[in-house]
């Protein structure tokens, strides 16, 4: 019992201070703003750690790379299992609403900032993938951007070869700074998340029972089932039953700080974290982890849907036929890289269904109000689908053994004295 208390000491307090969130939520209402400053002050931490740990977590991993590692190989294989587990979970989505028609809802009180506009394609693609300054790189809203850059610095160190080892090793040294740093600020995890989390229970909570009931019941009933099911599934084919076990043993802290944040970026430490738990080799986890927090959201995925067929509920369309269901799947898979790639992705992405089907822009509002209201669960699954993801990119780099091979970094007890 002290070592099960021991081992999820960590967990049981940010689990804790969540559950103390929650209850003060409800209790008080919105009259708990008060302590939002709290949540703040911790999510700011952890958004100032992530710009320094996402570049020395890829540049390292790239950096220090052997030739027998294959980073061509993991990248590829990296794309087919986002690009995969993406349209698994519209599909599936799109076979929800199916089964659970959605009901109209009216256009709300939530009115997007007019002075904001979508831009043309060719500055989308642009400001996906650079910043015209250097300092635009260090923001979070800039991360496609910032880790593309953090690539190119792995790469460059690795061409210099002997001439670029002292700074490989000053990469491999920050990195593992870098993780310390992190252990320090999780210290104030159960505070902050709590307090943050209280927040959203006290102003979100009562719209969940409003006039989008029927789209939010869809959405977190299926977000939930595939939480649970099909992330088990993906652990199931990544390593077997050993798979199951370690990927939800080590994905709690991950769920709980999604949960409390509404945020990726601010997941990426846990995640990273997790992965090495989990025994995903570093040049895969980090790599997968980071990009799969700009670029792997199959909540956004789930949430396009719904949006979709909320729209469509409102303009007595039936989301049925072949070409419906093919554009569906297209624009949320636009969507979600679109979301989490430029500011304002999210109202682009929104603009991008309204137009592709050809609705008129009375309809945003409502669609706005959606995606804000399902944003706890989303980010839930948007981040905690990357690890998974590093297990299944492992799975296929190092063979259905790979599990076997690491056992020393899933079990404490197998590991020498001092090190659990």
């Amino acid at each position: 019992m002290r070592n099960i208390l021991k081992n999820y000491s960590s967990l049981l307090t940010l689990l804790g201070g969540i559950i103390a969130g929650s209850i003060l939520g409800l209790i008080f209402g919105q009259r708990v703003e008060v302590i939002k400053p709290i949540g703040d002050i911790f999510l700011n931490l952890l958004f100032t750690a992530v710009i320094p740990l996402v570049f020395f977590a890829i540049s390292s991993a790239i950096a220090n790379i052997d030739p027998g590692q294959k980073l061509g190989k993991v990248i590829s294989v990296m794309t087919f299992v986002f690009l995969g587990t993406v349209l698994v979970s519209a599909f599936l989505t799109i076979v929800a609403v199916w089964i659970f028609p959605l009901k109209a809802v009216a256009p709300g009180t939530f009115v997007p900032d007019e002075n904001t506009h979508p831009a043309g394609f060719g500055e989308q693609i642009v400001k996906l993938l650079t910043t015209g300054e250097f300092f635009e790189l260090l923001s979070r809203k800039n991360m496609l951007p910032f880790i593309i850059f953090s690539a190119l610095t792995g790469f460059a160190a690795l061409k210099a070869g002997e001439a670029g080892k002292a700074f490989r090793n000053f990469l491999h040294s920050g990195n593992e700074v870098m993780k310390s740093f992190l252990d320090i600020i999780m210290v104030l995890g159960p505070v902050g998340l709590g307090a943050y989390f209280a927040y959203q229970v006290g102003t979100l909570g009562p719209q969940l029972f409003g006039t989008y009931a029927s789209s939010m019941a869809v959405y977190y009933g299926f977000g939930l089932f595939y939480f649970i099911v099909l992330f088990s599934v993906y652990a199931f084919l990544a390593g077997g039953f050993a798979g199951v076990k370690i990927y939800w043993k080590n994905n709690l802290i991950p769920t709980f700080t999604a949960l409390g944040s509404c945020s990726s970026i601010a997941t990426i430490p846990a995640n990273l974290t997790a992965a090495q738990r989990m025994g995903i080799p570093e040049h895969i986890g980090n790599v997968v982890v980071p990009l799969g927090g700009s670029l792997h959201k199959d909540g956004s995925s789930i949430s396009s849907i719904i949006k979709i067929g909320v729209v469509f509920a409102m303009f007595g369309r039936p989301l049925t036929g072949v070409d419906t269901v093919l554009l569906a799947l297209g624009v949320t898979v636009i969507v979600s890289i679109v979301e989490g790639g430029i500011p304002n992705g999210g109202y682009i992405g929104e603009l991008l269904v309204m137009s592709v089907y050809g609705f008129p822009i009375e309809a945003l509002p409502a669609v706005m109000v959606i995606g804000t209201l399902v944003d706890p669960l989303a980010t839930i699954l948007n981040a905690t689908g990357d690890t998974v993801a590093a297990m299944m990119v492992t799975r296929v780099m190092k063979g259905r053994n790979w599990l076997r091979d690491r056992a020393d970094l899933q079990d404490p007890a197998a590991m020498p004295a001092g090190q659990a």
